[in-house]
């Protein structure tokens, strides 16, 4: 991708990036007493975060970035997906701690709040978020942020350039591509398409537990995060039924018509 933008001395480009910690995609989630289970279970970063991580490292290498921030609002323990972050190539990192009882019901209009407070003192050029966690699937932070700190947003990106102080985002929309052109700042959510993100070394992992967090606690902040959705039921997916062979299209086309009723 081409990526042209050069900031002189007086023009630094800041971007800050939103990442969430979440139960790895691969562990197979359990339900109890209403609620997903996450004692003794594998977290990691939401894999769009990691996207929108790689992209923002990605734009530092260019020298296009002159700062890239990471920034997560979630329990003490969500410390650890900062310092992934810092492996990767996050200059600093801003962890808002949420206490454990309040974080099942942070919903993404206080996240966007929190980031928006945020805004105000950092003063980014750009924000790069994931379109969604996999976890509340909610994927709506970016556009309420967006619309909080009264920016350009583009969402759904596979694809970012940025030049004479514009990004220009291309965008996945139902029927094929979107390119759209933003002012700074502005708010770009990453899909799936974007980037490969790449693993962080060793050596920079080590170092990365060395470096400090700026940490502060969300009621702190001014900030309303009271929820405003209740969760009704939680449940497992339901089990997979093993597959069958037929032996004829005639009767596929019997049973995609009699049994499963799709046709």
């Amino acid at each position: 991708m081409s990526l042209m933008y050069r900031p002189t001395a007086a023009q630094q480009m800041k971007v800050v990036v939103g990442v969430k910690r979440v139960v790895d995609y691969s562990v197979k989630i359990r339900v109890k007493d209403n609620k997903v289970q996450t004692d003794n279970v594998k977290m990691s970063v939401n894999p769009f975060c990691e996207i929108a991580l790689e992209e923002a490292v990605r734009l530092k290498e260019k020298k296009i970035a002159t700062e890239v921030i990471a920034v997560t609002v979630g329990v003490k323990k969500a410390d650890d997906v900062l310092r992934t972050a810092m492996a990767l190539g996050c200059d600093k990192a801003i962890h808002i701690v949420v206490p454990d009882a309040e974080a099942a019901t942070l919903e993404p209009l206080a996240v966007a709040k929190v980031l928006a407070k945020l805004h105000e003192e950092l003063k980014p050029d750009l924000w790069i978020l994931g379109k969604q966690a996999v976890d509340g699937d909610f994927g709506s932070t970016p556009q309420l942020l967006a619309g909080l700190i009264d920016a350009p947003q583009g969402t759904f990106a596979s694809e970012i350039a940025v030049a004479d102080g514009k990004v220009k985002v291309t965008r996945e929309i139902d029927a094929g591509r979107q390119v759209v052109e933003l002012n700074l700042p502005a708010v770009v959510a990453a899909d799936l398409r974007l980037n490969q993100p790449r693993f962080p070394n060793l050596q920079s992992i080590m170092k990365a537990r060395k470096k400090p967090v700026d940490t502060r606690a969300i009621d702190k902040l001014g900030v309303d995060t009271k929820p405003h959705l209740a969760t009704v039921k939680v449940e497992e997916p339901a089990a997979r039924k093993a597959g069958i062979k037929v032996k004829t299209v005639e009767e596929l086309f019997d049973k995609l018509r009699n049994e499963a009723k799709v046709l």
